[in-house]
Formats: C-alpha cells, structure tokens, sequence
C-alpha cells in the first residue's frame, strides 16, 4: 500500500474544490497587545475506527510519522483548528481542546492551554494525535518524544492557503471528501460577500486594541480585505511586512479612514471610538461607519469566515454610499 503523502492529498483535493462554488453559508483570538511575530510552520467517512485503504504519511517541521487507520482520540489545541475539525465532520474524533476552544459549543473544552501548552497535561489525555498552531514551550518535541503525532496546523497568510490547510486537516482524520465540501461552501459564502462589495476603493482601519495596532495586507484577515479592494490605511505602515504594525493616532486621523473596525473582545465600544480626541473629523466617525464584528469570527481562520465577510461588505457598502 502506498503511503499518501501530504502534498499528494493537498493537490488533488484542492485542485477538486478550486472551481467549485456553492450556498453561502473566522490564527487564534486577535491580539488584545502588540501580537507576537508570526512563526513559521510549514465521502462521508465511516463512523468506525478503520476507512478502507487508509494509510497517511506526514512529513514537516512537525515530524515525520504514519497512520494506518484514522486517529480516534484527537486533542487540538487550536480553536481555529476545533472549529474545521467539527466542520469536516471530525468531532467525534476529538477528545479534549484547549480552554478557548469554545466553539462549536459542542466542542469538548478543557483548561489545557494553546499558548502554554504542557505536554504532561495533554498527554493524560492519551491522545492519538494532536493538533497544535505552533510549537510552543517545544511542545512537539515532548509529545513526539512519547510516540505521539504532532500536527501543526499553523495559520494562513492568504485565503488559498487557508483552503489548503483545511484539505490536510482532512486528510489527516480521514475527512478528505467532507474538507472538499466545505471548502465549496466557504468558497460560494466568500463569493457572495465579495460580489457585494462596492465597485469602488473604501479607506479601511481595522483596529486590534487601543494601542492602534494595526492589519495590514501581510496578514491573513488583511488578504480577506484585499479581495474587497480595500484601501488598508495599514498598507504604508507595515515596511517590513509583518502583517501586524503598530499606528499612531496622528497617522490615522491623517489618512482618514471610511470604515473602522474593531471588534468585540477590545473593552470599549464603537462610541468610545468616536470621543476619542481629534477623531471626530474622520470620516468613518463622521458617518457611524466605526463597525464592532466578533472577536472569533474575524480573528480564526475557518468555516465562519464567510460570516466576517459577508459583515465587512456590508459596512464597505455603506462607506461608498
């Protein structure tokens, strides 16, 4: 039996999904302080413990290792991770996640951390693989050192590369078909928000805390930005490309953004906002275009992501009115 190795998986199921669209249906929470550099990572299946011809070969940063049968007991500790695992149909396989793994609510939440994970922690769990956004405290190490799978299922820079990303996530747990299929659903969602975007640029500020850090295009909910045409008052700012600069409030009453979002977890409200000293000439303040979305939706790549979207069309449309 061949080994089916992840880029064969990934090129096959993507290359299925790419054309396709469907009905319309988000990296960990956003940042509340400076975010931390971003790290580099690299059918209706049955119900039962074994899927005919199975056999899955990884190979990255993350390790090398096999499964002959899809894993049963899966520990993630990523909640955008959580939340495509329910989605392609994996739930059941999923054994504990990480305290802020909170959605699906079905999700089964521990206080185990994503942040500071502890490999002794998760291992009582007796996991048969688990599902990290990046190697924190080595924790592939520890865990690869007792013989069990690591997968890094890091965040993605671009939508595309979030699709692929969902394809080997579904690959791994024997979700392929069902990964295909919500990659045609977030596809036509994703569409349908873009097609209602304006015709014409809107000056967008999307603010991650009252520090003014920023998302420029680098980022991954910048390229969702992008596809709307938007113009990222964050672009210019961002030299190095990080993804993720920091503004002053000058620099943004200066460029005069027509849209500012931010969102619900920040600790103070669309009208604190507008008080702010000087910010009352902007032209988002000036018209109620400051938007609040859920902290979840925008800040986690995954099967909720048509739902930011679909928001963020919304608002870019009553900017260009």
């Amino acid at each position: 039996m061949r080994p089916i190795r992840i880029t064969a998986a990934l090129v096959a199921a993507v290359a299925l999904a790419a054309g396709c669209t469907g009905p319309a249906e988000p990296t960990q929470a956003a940042p509340s302080t400076a975010p931390a550099a971003p790290t580099t990572a690299t059918s209706a299946a049955p119900t039962s413990t074994t899927i005919p011809g199975f056999w899955y070969t990884h190979e990255g940063p993350d390790g090398t290792w096999t499964l002959e049968t899809p894993p049963q007991r899966i520990v993630s500790l990523s909640p955008s991770s959580t939340e495509i695992l329910f989605a392609i149909g994996a739930g059941s396989q999923v054994i504990a996640v990480d305290e802020y793994s909170t959605y699906p609510p079905t999700a089964p939440t521990t206080d185990l951390s994503g942040w500071d994970p502890n490999a002794e922690a998760v291992l009582s769990f007796e996991p048969d693989l688990v599902v990290i956004a990046n190697d924190a405290n080595e924790i592939v190490a520890a865990l690869s050192a007792a013989a069990v799978p690591v997968y890094v299922d890091a965040a993605p820079f671009d939508i595309e590369t979030g699709y692929a990303g969902i394809i080997r996530l579904g690959a791994v747990t024997g979700r392929t078909d069902q990964a295909v299929e919500l990659i045609k659903t977030m596809r036509g969602g994703m569409a349908a928000a873009f097609a209602a975007g304006p015709s014409t640029p809107v000056r967008l500020y999307h603010e991650l805390d009252d520090t003014h850090y920023s998302i420029s295009s680098a980022s991954f909910i910048g390229a969702v930005y992008a596809e709307f045409g938007v113009e990222n008052i964050a672009d210019p700012a961002d030299s190095d490309g990080w993804g993720y600069p920091q503004l002053t409030p000058e620099y943004i009453v200066d460029t005069d953004p027509e849209v500012i979002v931010i969102t619900d977890l920040v600790g103070y409200s669309a009208d604190d906002v507008a008080a702010r000293p000087g910010w009352g000439n902007i032209t988002a303040v000036r018209n109620g275009n400051i938007v609040t979305v859920n902290a979840d939706v925008a800040s986690r790549w995954g099967p909720r992501l048509p739902q930011f979207a679909a928001a963020i069309a919304q608002a870019l449309v009553n900017a260009a009115r």
